[in-house]
């Protein structure tokens, strides 16, 4: 096994294309998705924990956290798609369940999601069976199976927040709602969603569900309706729909669809929630007065990056998942370009206006292949560039990004100088050199290198090398020039590195060569070709003698004196890149699938190297800081990792020389005059507004003595004034008492009167309340006893349970303990046993070979004898040792896994000893912060002292106006003592008008509810009035069938349904003695008759409002074939007449003796004439009697006496 272990320190960069990308476990912390890790990140003390993937898995697709917070479930695919489960309060995350879909093939599980309770987990299966699995996951068991899709792809599953059983699926044409009931997924119900693409929902209280739309729309469904519908293009603002058609006209390449405000994450917090809209924005929606609707209160949107560039303004961000922290303070959300941002949801409600701006949740990461890598040595910093047209430094000590900006053209490859004060950066079109200044990055010199895909800088720093298709040029870091030109490679250059002193430079290219150049001349010194390997990546050891070369043939090889002299198979895995520590202790390798291997050097003969899962893409670029103390690699997938190097022990590599990093930084002049020129005109504006605060204060100390002048004089006006007023007050309130004495006396005669006719009517009622308040009582009583009871015997279980569980694993606990002791005392002792008979066993055989030499010298001939009873001996002996071998390789092989076992604890240890380092700090920072406020306060003391001096001036002058003010205050105690009496008078006599008030608005109360008693018994009178007289006139058109029995019969029962109910027929058997108590059913009674009368006549007035409708709607049809006929009338006389006339021409033509039948077609003519005529009429007489007939039935549908009234009920 390899001495130089590697263990994640830092990660820059978010993972996208994973569902439910990001979630908050606290306040603090959030999980998203880095590579193929996921990364716990405290947002508060900026530290990262992580939560290693699975080995051989081809990528997280979805994530979901526990409703309890507790528990993770990342869906991993593979050979077999995987829910793998994590327990979040345990430190190292610890891997709880594996779930599969069992005998079920999948490939993938694209969305999860927990139940309530956290007890269940749904599971949604890819295409194209699209299958949904519920399983209890605590116990493995997989609950039900269902067929979600056909065609349409699912995009989102999730349980009802109140119901374990109740699950809501979404998708393209997809929304439906399962229950879970006798071991099954049942549709509880459907809708037609066929031209809906759902991307997104949320529960809601009360079982609504909120989905959103591909075309930006929001439906809420509640008990199964479509109850609410919003398009979000309407809430767009007219500057926004300005914005976005600018957009479409500068990017004519570009779908429309890409601009259409899809909603792709919506979540749930209180009664509001807040969704997607579109690129870059975010909508708060809050719950109307309205039942079931909401409205936009807040638009809050992605800002533009500080550094972008303007001719080429940055993409919009499509937002993938928002989540918020489990107090609703704060909203955290996800983009498609790997950014994380947030806002704190109280701010942004408060802030004024309907815009709001996110934050950035931690840094700005890259956001698409990252192709460039580089390190410096006199500053922690590392640079790198991607395809997203960036170029980024980092800070690998305090794990931030110093700066970054955004160019043009795509960036291929990126070296920074060993001073870490410039760049060098091979863009597509050219090859800059540029300064990293304070707050820039600035180029300052371009060479003709296009699409320069390698380029890195001498140790020294004085000559810098790029790639320039299949040769190498190098140039001078002062002059600038091409001082060499190295020419050999028949294709593309793909790696290039220097040696330590600068003196030699090898490269490897996609022609399976691997050359050393002597950098001086010019040569070539040395040479490896193998056409059957392309190579991707080089190195050399630091004593430049041997190269090491990675490439497409899955291997690693050792090359020396233009021979390969090992190879190292990788198991049918590409390695991308190499790179060597400066001790030459251990080489890192990367590999196609995003893996770091870590191989011992010298290599192995066998395949024996460490693997760690790193990243979700191929690993493009490695690289090793200049004290060995981190290895950095960048992959495909957009993210940076850093690995801290250290041996088994868990101790970092030994430095050679303790490096002391700089801190000078560049700026250029013009800069800096700027600021210095700021810093003055700010310094003489802080010293202008600081007199123009001293002049304020005094002006404020002169106003303020005048108003206290005033205000005395004010108030002593008013105590003058309120004197007066208390006089005028005394005689009034003497008047008053009178008159109320009057009437108090009057209202107490006719309280006492009423009084004992409302106890004698309140004792009985008193009486039968009480004897039912005792039962009740008796009963609360028993049933409190039987619970008590219960709970006493429960508890004492429960206590009992508790302590023989804790007994039991404390016992086995200490039997865990003893055996680990035994386990470790027993492999010492053996391995001891083992070495000393090892070395028995050596000594017997030398002494054995010593004797059968003399042997062999002495007696030749009998040693031909007895050699074929050696050989036996020898091949028994070799079988015994080869035994022995075994055993000892197994014995190794637990030792080690021994070892593993203190390594883990060692970095328990190790993780707690940095807590321990960094409370310390905080410790060390609060002494600093109290040694600072001692200085304040000594500086305050000395104030103080001043203070005190004046204060002594100050006191001498007040004990001179005492003396002074003390005859007139005594004066004013004498005045505010007479006060004070009076005021207590005055209280009481308030005292005792309140009481009277009082009585007399219950009196008042009580005479206005007899009142209302009275009209509303009087209404009920005219109301049974009106109810008889209805009764008499349906009475009297009875009698008008009197002649006619059956529809006498029939009216009768008509009258008998509409004025009497079952409830009527009942004899009254005894009248109730107790008149209040009958007047009170009777006002019910009448109550409810009256709120069914009010609801029959709105239903009527309805319903005959819609007959009249209806009606108005027949009428205007029946005029339009009245106009239709009479226009036919005027064609069919129009045609009449010119048949007549026709008629008569061919009269005068005709003979004498034709006249017979001329007078025939004649009187024919006439009859047809007629005929049209009577039928025309008879059609209007019909269309008229119809109109009337309708008219009719218009009067008769009017509300008539007939109206129902519901029965009499005692």
């Amino acid at each position: 096994m390899a001495t130089v272990v590697v263990q994640p320190h830092y990660i820059f960069g978010l993972r996208t294309g994973v569902r439910n990308n990001l979630l908050f476990f606290d306040e603090q912390t959030i999980i998203f998705p880095c590579g193929n890790n996921c990364v716990r990140y405290n947002i508060d003390q900026k530290c990262q924990k992580f939560i290693p993937g699975t080995e051989r898995s081809h990528g997280m697709q979805a994530l979901a956290i526990s409703t309890n917070r507790r528990y993770l479930a990342v869906s991993e695919c593979g050979e077999k798609a995987t829910i793998t489960l994590y327990d979040l309060q345990h430190e190292q995350s610890r891997k709880r369940k594996v779930l599969t879909g069992g005998e079920i093939r999948v490939e993938e599980f694209v969305c999860m999601a927990f139940s309530p309770d956290s007890k269940y987990l749904i599971g949604q299966a890819g295409g194209p069976d699209w299958t949904l699995f519920l399983w209890m996951w605590e116990k493995q068991r997989l609950m039900a199976t269902v067929k979600t899709s056909s065609n349409g792809t699912i995009n989102q599953v999730s349980f009802n927040p109140q119901d374990n059983t109740q699950i809501c699926v979404s998708g393209n044409g997809v929304f439906k709602l399962f229950r879970y009931a006798e071991e099954t997924l049942k549709q509880s119900s459907t809708f037609k969603t066929d031209s809906h693409n759902f991307l997104c929902h949320t529960w809601m209280p009360k079982e609504q569900v909120i989905a959103g739309t591909e075309t930006g729309q929001l439906m809420m469904f509640e008990s199964g309706r479509l109850r609410w519908e919003m398009n979000l293009t309407s809430a767009l603002s007219e500057q926004e729909v300005e914005r976005q058609l600018e957009n479409k006209e500068s990017n004519e390449t570009s779908s429309t669809t890409s601009f259409l405000p899809r909603v792709t994450a919506i979540v749930g917090y209180s009664k509001n929630f807040v969704c997607s809209a579109g690129p870059s924005t975010v909508y708060l929606f809050e719950k109307t007065e309205e039942k079931g609707q909401y409205k936009k209160t807040k638009e809050i949107k992605i800002p533009p990056e500080q550094f972008t560039n303007e001719s080429t303004p940055a993409a919009p961000q499509e937002i993938s998942s928002l989540c918020i922290s489990p107090s609703e303070d704060t909203l955290a959300i996800s983009t498609d370009r790997g950014q994380l941002y947030s806002i704190t949801l109280s701010l942004a409600e408060l802030s004024k206006g309907d815009y709001g701006q996110f934050e950035y949740l931690s840094q700005s990461y890259h956001s698409a292949v990252i192709t460039g890598l580089s390190t410096c040595i006199r500053k922690p910093l590392i640079a790198t560039c991607s395809l997203d047209r960036s170029v980024r430094i980092w800070n690998f000590e305090t794990n931030v990004l110093e700066m970054y900006k955004e160019f043009q053209v795509e960036a291929y490859s990126i070296a920074l100088h060993p001073t870490g004060l410039y760049i060098l950066v091979g863009f597509a079109d050219k090859l800059h050199l540029m300064d990293l200044l304070i707050d820039d990055i600035r180029s300052f010199k371009e060479f003709t290198v296009r699409s320069c895909r390698e380029c890195v800088f001498s140790h020294g720093g004085h000559l810098f090398a790029a790639v320039n298709g299949n040769v190498i040029n190098i140039y001078s870091t002062t002059t600038f020039d091409d001082v060499l030109n190295l020419k050999g490679h028949n294709e593309k250059v793909r790696s290039i590195a220097f040696s330590a002193d600068d003196s030699h430079l090898v490269s490897c290219g996609m022609d399976g060569a691997v050359y050393e150049w002597n950098t001086l001349s010019g040569q070539r010194e040395s040479e490896s070709v193998l056409k059957s390997c392309s190579y991707t990546g080089v190195t050399m050891s630091p004593d430049a003698k041997t190269f090491f070369a990675v490439g497409t043939d899955c291997t690693l090889k050792e090359i020396q004196d233009c021979q390969i002299l090992k190879e190292v198979p990788s198991h049918d895995v590409v390695c991308t890149t190499v790179a060597m520590s400066r001790s030459g202790r251990a080489l890192f390798v990367g590999t196609s699938v995003g893996t770091v291997r870590v191989i011992k050097y010298p290599l192995p003969i066998q395949m024996d190297w460490l693997e760690y899962q790193a990243h979700a893409g191929p690993v493009t670029k490695m690289v090793i800081t200049f004290d060995d103390q981190f290895l950095l690699t960048v992959s495909e997938d957009g993210c940076l990792f850093i690995w801290k190097i250290i041996d088994k022990v868990g101790q970092g590599l030994k430095r050679q020389k303790e490096l002391t990093y700089a801190e000078e930084i560049l700026i250029t002049k013009s800069d800096l005059e700027e600021k210095l020129k700021i810093m003055h005109d700010l310094k003489t504006r802080v010293d202008e507004l600081q007199e123009e605060n001293k002049y304020q204060l005094s002006l404020r100390d002169m106003s303020y003595k005048e108003k206290i002048k005033e205000l005395t004089e004010k108030c002593i006006q008013q105590i003058n004034s309120l004197n007066a007023e208390k006089e005028v007050l005394k005689t009034e309130k003497e008047k008053q008492q009178a008159a109320h004495f009057k009437a108090l006396s009057e209202i107490m005669e006719k309280h006492a009167k009423e009084q004992q006719d409302l106890e004698s009517t309140n004792n009985q009622k008193l009486m039968l309340e009480y004897e039912k308040f005792q039962d009740l009582q008796l009963k609360l009583h028993n049933v409190q006893q039987e619970y008590e009871q219960q709970l006493h015997s429960m508890e004492e279980s429960k206590t009992r349970a508790l302590e023989e569980m804790t007994q039991l694993y404390e016992a086995k606990l200490l039997e865990k303990i003893m055996m680990l002791t035994q386990c470790q005392d027993e492999s010492q002792r053996q391995v001891r046993e083992f070495e000393e008979y090892i070395k028995q066993v050596e000594e017997d055989g030398d002494f054995e070979i010593e004797d059968i030499r003399m042997k062999y010298e002495q007696h030749l001939r009998e040693e031909k004898m007895s050699n074929a009873r050696l050989k036996v001996e020898s091949d028994t002996t070799k079988k015994s040792f080869q035994n022995l071998q075994k055993e000892i390789e197994n014995r190794s092989l637990e030792i080690e896994k021994l070892k593993q076992e203190v390594q883990k604890l060692q970095a328990v240890i190790k993780s707690l000893e940095k807590d321990i380092q960094a409370l310390k700090n905080e410790v060390q920072q609060r002494d600093e912060i109290i040694h600072d406020k001692e200085k304040s306060i000594y500086d305050l003391k000395k104030k103080n002292d001043t203070l005190k001096n004046t204060v002594a001036v100050m006191e001498f002058k007040d004990e001179y106006l005492q003396e002074q003010i003390e005859p007139k205050e005594n004066e004013i105690k004498v005045l505010k003592e007479q006060m004070q009496e009076m005021e207590g008078e005055l209280e009481e006599f308030q005292k005792n008008n309140t009481q009277l008030e009082l009585k007399i608005a219950e009196l008042s109360l009580k005479l206005k509810t007899k009142d209302k008693e009275m009209h509303k018994e009087m209404q009920k009178l005219q109301d049974m009035g009106t109810l008889v007289h209805r009764f008499k006139a349906d009475l009297h058109k009875c009698l008008d069938c009197i002649q006619e029995p059956k529809k006498l019969k029939e009216n009768i029962r008509e009258l008998y349904k509409c004025y009497v109910q079952q409830s009527d027929v009942v004899e009254v058997v005894g009248l109730d003695t107790d008149s209040q108590g009958e007047n009170s059913r009777q006002r019910e009674h009448f109550e409810k008759i009256i709120a069914s009368l009010k609801k029959q006549l709105t239903r009527d007035t309805n319903l005959h409002q819609a007959n009249n409708v209806k009606l108005m709607k027949e009428n205007v049809a029946l005029i339009k074939e009245i106009n239709d006929l009479r226009q036919e009338l005027r064609t069919v006389r129009i045609q009449l007449h010119n048949y007549e006339s026709q008629n008569t021409l061919n009269k005068s033509r005709t003979k004498s003796s034709t006249n017979t039948r001329a007078a025939s077609a004649r009187s024919g003519g006439s009859m047809t004439k007629l005929n049209f005529e009577e039928e025309a009429e008879k059609i209007i007489q019909l269309q008229r009697m119809e109109i009337q007939r309708l008219k009719k039935e218009i009067d008769g549908q009017r509300p008539s006496s007939r109206t129902k009234l519901p029965p009499l009920t005692n």
